[in-house]
């Protein structure tokens, strides 16, 4: 079993998941416009070029979203994409790129459980917490 987060955007899917690849990395796997589906012709014409089903993978871990059809977008909420970087310099790279038009809720920060952790929305409307862990610690030794 795998747990995946799935995304629905208001219209700005590609953009978002164009983005994502060139911060996070990962291969973007699908990228399905309504156009290209045996569904097209029961979507209107200005939500051709709209995405059905995009996928990013983030090695073994996917990213996945699509365009909200016009009245059924809502605010992002309730949940967080949560990001482990593998190094300090990593997680303030990403921090910065994913806040880039966005608002920060928490800055990134050393914290007493972490290296680095912050909290933001981004410009697509999406919820992110950018976490770098401690490097490990040997039993018995100080912190």
């Amino acid at each position: 079993m795998r747990l995946n987060q799935y995304l629905f955007l208001s219209g700005r899917c590609e953009e978002a998941f164009r983005t994502y690849q060139r911060i996070l990395g990962g291969e973007i796997t699908l990228m399905l416009k309504h156009a290209d589906t045996p569904a097209a012709s029961h979507v209107p014409p200005e939500w051709q070029d709209k995405i059905m089903h995009a996928c990013l993978d983030l090695g073994g871990r996917r990213l996945m979203g699509s365009d909200a059809p016009p009245g059924r977008a809502k605010p992002l909420g309730g949940f967080c994409v949560q990001v482990a970087a593998g190094s300090v310099a990593e997680a303030e790279r990403a921090f910065a790129a994913l806040a880039e038009g966005g608002a920060v809720t928490m800055p990134l920060q050393q914290t007493f459980w972490s290296e680095r952790f912050g909290m933001l929305v981004d410009r697509f409307g999406v919820p992110w917490m950018i976490d770098c862990e401690p490097p490990a610690r040997v039993e018995g030794e100080a912190a």
